[in-house]
């Protein structure tokens, strides 16, 4: 039997189980390609414009950052351009850049995880229906019934029950991964920052005794 006849055999329900399947596939590919571009190397990004700071090389270092892909570099470029202001001013600039680039990530995930609860409610309403479907069929006879004449509503029903809950959960598995790595790309953004932060201050320090030294000289 062919997979549109296996469709067909699912009744009118199946249409939109197959379209919340290409939905999902789609939101899932784009998802993971958008998250590949939010992707960068922290820790070697941190290790440059640590030297490069150290070096007094500021404008050096906010083009590395512009020149750097992800979301890490962006929101570490807004800190070095409000470089100039205290601890906790440098913090909330680069809070508003995070908070903006987290929710860029999870752009369309309340989608996915609307398919992995919609598309399975969707399968059990095809089987309430395929059944309807068994016992008017079951009435109309008057009983005199065989499985042949039942096998037009249990095909609705099992068809669209295990349609349903093979998009919903896949759906809901993808959903979980993408949401597993925007918490840890959040976190990877706090935990850069918070090191950026770092950086700048201690090199504040280090400036401040050579300037006083240059005083007395």
């Amino acid at each position: 039997m062919s997979l549109l006849k296996i469709i067909m055999q699912g009744g009118w329900l199946m249409i939109p189980i197959l379209l919340f399947s290409i939905i999902a596939v789609v939101l899932i590919v784009n998802k993971y390609l958008d998250l590949k571009h939010f992707k960068s190397d922290n820790a070697h990004l941190l290790y440059e414009l640590k030297a490069l700071l150290a070096g007094g090389k500021k404008q050096a270092a906010l083009n590395l950052c512009a020149d750097s892909d992800g979301a890490i570099p962006l929101v570490l470029g807004e800190g070095l351009l409000h470089s100039h202001l205290d601890k906790e001013g440098m913090e909330s600039y680069m809070e508003a850049a995070g908070t903006e680039q987290v929710h860029l990530m999870e752009k369309n995930m309340s989608l996915l995880a609307t398919i992995a609860g919609v598309a399975p409610l969707t399968g059990f309403l095809g089987t309430v229906t395929g059944m309807i479907s068994a016992f008017m069929e079951i009435e109309r006879l008057g009983g005199n019934v065989n499985a042949n004449v039942l096998a037009g509503g249990i095909w609705e029903a099992l068809m669209t029950t295990a349609a349903g809950l093979a998009v919903g959960i896949i759906a809901y598995l993808f959903y979980n991964y993408f949401t597993a790595k925007i918490k840890h790309m959040a976190y990877e953004i706090e935990s850069s920052s918070n090191e950026l932060v770092d950086i700048i201050i201690e090199n504040r320090q280090n400036k401040i005794p050579n300037r006083e030294l240059q005083y007395e000289n």
